[in-house]
């Protein structure tokens, strides 16, 4: 039998008679001072509009309101957003969708939580149909003991460094998050980690969180030896000495997503004497090149298939919405696990996404760092040598 949200909760969303793996989900507008409504599903609706065509997502006037039923596989999770306009249809050049981003706005009827947005923007809704992967660590609980989180800046780089709930003298495992001002100023990544904390899935843990989203993240996230040696040897030595970061890299993760998610997978690759895990999201594997298959593409990937294996873990996910990313995350899976690294590889179905990353980010801390304890106290060698 076909269940509805409750009245005046949206969308509704609505089994599909043909399909018990399928969800009728149908976003509704009450607008009525504009010409239509442009419903914003994160990356289904980017496809069409890489592709120049914005009418799949153009809602439709129905009983004195606009509608749009899209049919979605019930594990579908993602943000999005409404953008009632007037006048002729958006454009979709990058100018024109630069333009809608800054307007569109959040259903004012959703459920869930909303997905906090940077830059002025709205805040996004979000979509979590049934099957969706659980998300137990992204909100804030109560009863939970909290950590503290500071700011630095070291070696000319922002930092905020957030610490456990009864910091001491350590060790510690430590975790470096890029892009650490979306993870810190605006999706509170400190409750995720303090909740993973308290349920025993990753011992306590201080976490780098690296401002990365200014002008220079292009050089920065493309495979830069130069940036990832400064977390090396400046960061990281940096935690050490002011909050008892451990030295181990068999504790050590660097995580990111899109180009952070290919410096994640870069730092294992140059350095795992100190970034003995990557956890990568959405990774940008088709760098510096996007042509697929291309012989500049993949640059990355084409040095861990021709070089000696390193002692490092990979934890990679990618989004099965992400038409210009899964490819070339599928390639680099089938590359380390042919040459023997440790892996867990995942795919979600969603796409570029906050999000299905904020709950990707506290799987794959939990899956790397969870056994941090344990793999540092083992007396064998890891079977891989480390390169330089």
């Amino acid at each position: 039998m076909n269940t509805l949200n409750a009245l005046n909760a949206f969308p509704l969303v609505a089994t599909d008679p043909d399909d018990p793996a399928y969800r009728l989900v149908t976003f509704v507008s009450e607008e009525q001072d504009c010409d239509g409504v442009l419903a914003l599903l994160h990356t289904v609706t980017d496809k069409d509009r890489h592709a120049g065509d914005l009418t799949p997502h153009l809602m439709r006037r129905r009983n004195g309101r606009w509608e749009l039923t899209h049919r979605l596989r019930a594990d579908h999770r993602a943000s999005y957003q409404l953008h009632p306009f007037h006048g002729p249809t958006p454009g979709t050049t990058r100018a024109d969708w630069l333009h809608v981003l800054d307007h569109a706005r959040p259903d004012p009827h959703d459920t869930e939580p909303r997905l906090p947005a940077r830059d002025g923007r709205h805040p996004s809704s979000v979509l979590s149909l049934p099957e969706a992967p659980a998300q137990p660590y992204v909100r804030r609980r109560d009863g939970v003991r909290r950590g503290r989180t500071v700011s630095h800046t070291v070696a000319g780089r922002r930092v905020d460094v957030h610490l456990p709930a009864g910091h001491g003298p350590g060790p510690y495992p430590v975790a470096v998050l890029l892009d650490g001002e979306m993870w810190g100023q605006v999706l509170s990544v400190g409750d995720t980690l303090d909740n993973l904390t308290a349920d025993g899935a990753i011992p306590p843990t201080v976490a780098l969180l690296v401002h990365t989203m200014g002008p220079g993240r292009p050089e920065d996230l493309s495979c830069n030896p130069g940036f990832v040696d400064l977390l090396a040897d400046r960061l990281l030595p940096w935690a050490a000495t002011e909050f008892g970061a451990t030295d181990d890299p068999r504790r050590t993760v660097i995580a990111g997503q899109s180009a952070g998610g290919l410096t994640a997978a870069f730092a294992a690759y140059r350095r795992p004497e100190r970034f003995g895990n990557a956890l990568s999201q959405s990774g940008s594997f088709w760098w510096p090149d996007e042509t697929e298959f291309d012989e500049g593409s993949e640059w990355l990937t084409r040095r861990f298939a021709a070089e000696p294996g390193r002692a490092a873990r990979f934890y990679l996910e990618v989004g099965l919405q992400e038409w210009m990313l899964l490819t070339q995350n599928r390639h680099l899976r089938d590359v380390l696990t042919a040459r023997g690294y440790e892996l867990e590889y995942r795919e979600f179905n969603g796409g570029h996404d906050y999000a299905c990353w904020r709950g990707g980010l506290a799987d794959g801390l939990a899956h790397l760092l969870g056994s941090a304890m344990k793999a540092s106290s083992s007396a064998t060698p890891p079977p891989m040598s480390h390169a330089g």
